[in-house]
């Protein structure tokens, strides 16, 4: 029984710590989460509707998030936490299978689950784990209660006060992460109280982006094979699988490759986590705005190019730009010219392209995706490989 003490929960101190097969498995619920936000976005191509599917978002990455850590410090082999990584999993396809209709009619089922499931969780964190990082899991509790009651005080509410609660909920919970949990007599989480195996964040939000790209991948072939197989929606299936495969080279280029060393290296890891947080964030927001413009492509690649599918044509690689920039500067302490030139051109073509056809507007995004690639495999061969900024001193 010794194992089900709180420190024998715990990872090995000095064992390699990759990342098991169950945490694997915990992912695929987040395909669904992520093709039921693309379909949230594409059914209500509104400001209105892109506002909420942000705040689900928001939600779901909490989720993903807090389960990240826990296995970043819990070793996943125990029957303990195995049991509670699948018991979230389990809630997470709950909360996914209503996320298209969260703001409506399955509100409360939505907020109930997601409430219910962060405060398990920081309770689990508060028993599971020994001192004194225990205090940091009645940090969590604390904060988790508080939020959970705006999210189900949201749920009970008319739409434009659900709004506003739940996004003060999601919005509560990334400051509280952002400052430390403040609590009070608790103080902030200090590095001794929340150690971070860097192997294991880092390929955790590796392969969260991956499965991104993989709900992107699905919800491009899904729609292809929906479609007649003309030679117009062919090449608008060739531009979106492109665009995919652009995706995943510019993420991997040195600053994917290097985040574990980056987060090795850092005095204080959890100061370096935010920012990586935010990036993986922002980039997977990216890649699920990319599907839903690529299923427009496909569907119309030569319909009328409205201000709502320019938007979700031009934002989606854009914010990955972004978030990719944001990466870049997290592990080498700079950005490479090639990401902000990038994004201004992305910005600068969506005015031409309300007057092009959704096909040619995915031709010439792939070609700004392209460039970058491009221009990162020159940088490769004029320059050495760079090495995460030491920010031990």
């Amino acid at each position: 029984m010794g194992d089900e003490q709180p420190g024998g929960l715990l990872r090995a101190p000095r064992e390699r710590q990759p990342v098991a097969l169950l945490e694997l498995f915990f992912d695929l619920a987040f395909v669904f989460a992520f093709t039921q936000l693309s379909r949230k976005l594409i059914s209500d191509l509104t400001w209105t509707g892109a506002y909420q599917t942000l705040v689900l978002l928001l939600a779901v990455w909490w989720v993903w998030s807090l389960t990240a850590w826990l296995t970043n410090r819990l070793d996943p082999r125990r029957a303990t936490v195995q049991a509670v990584v699948l018991g979230t999993m389990t809630a997470s396809i709950a909360m996914a299978a209503v996320l298209a209709d969260a703001f409506k009619e399955r509100s409360v089922v939505f907020a109930g689950v997601y409430a219910a499931l962060q405060i398990a969780m920081a309770l689990f964190f508060a028993v599971a784990l020994p001192q004194p990082e225990r205090r940091t899991g009645w940090r969590l509790l604390i904060w988790s209660t508080g939020t959970g009651v705006l999210w189900i005080a949201g749920s009970v509410t008319g739409d434009a006060a659900r709004t506003v609660l739940w996004t003060l909920g999601a919005a509560v919970n990334y400051a509280a992460f952002t400052l430390r949990f403040p609590t009070p007599r608790l103080g902030r989480i200090t590095a001794p109280e929340w150690p971070v195996a860097a192997e294991h964040m880092a390929e955790r939000h590796r392969q969260l982006f991956i499965i991104a790209l993989g709900e992107l991948t699905l919800v491009t072939g899904l729609t292809f094979t929906r479609t007649d197989f003309t030679a117009d929606r062919t090449g608008a299936f060739a531009a979106s699988i492109l665009t995919t495969m652009l995706l995943w080279r510019i993420y991997v280029f040195r600053a994917g490759e290097l985040l574990a060393d980056a987060i090795d290296v850092a005095t204080d890891p959890i100061r370096l986590a935010r920012p990586m947080a935010l990036a993986h964030l922002t980039m997977v927001a990216g890649v699920v705005v990319t599907a839903v413009g690529d299923e427009l492509v496909i569907t119309q690649p030569f319909g009328h190019s409205d201000p709502a599918w320019v938007a979700v044509l031009v934002g989606g690689p854009a914010l990955f730009i972004m978030g990719r920039a944001l990466l870049e500067h997290t592990v080498f302490g700079r950005v490479s010219p090639d990401r902000p030139i990038a994004l201004l051109t992305l910005i600068g073509l969506a005015p031409p392209l309300l007057f092009a056809p959704p096909l040619l507007a995915a031709v010439a995004i792939a070609a700004v995706l392209a460039a970058v690639v491009l221009s990162d495999a020159r940088d490769a061969r004029k320059h050495p490989p760079a090495a995460p900024r030491d920010r031990r001193s």
